[in-house]
């Protein structure tokens, strides 16, 4: 299972599950990106210790 805001892979049995009202799950690996998801901070392709930011940076690299 991966994490939904850094795209980490979560080892089973750890990790933190959240599920709205309108039935959305979100898995976390930590309280760092649960906090950032619920607070709305930032946005996963624009913070520089997510997995998703690399693949962004590395697709514009490509384009070049």
């Amino acid at each position: 299972m991966k994490c939904t805001f850094c795209g980490k892979e979560i080892p089973e049995g750890s990790g933190i599950i959240y599920a709205k009202k309108d039935g959305t799950v979100y898995n976390f690996c930590s309280s760092k990106c649960k906090i950032t998801v619920l607070n709305k901070k930032y946005k996963p392709h624009r913070t520089k210790w997510t997995d998703k930011y690399h693949l962004e940076k590395s697709r514009i690299k490509k384009k070049i």
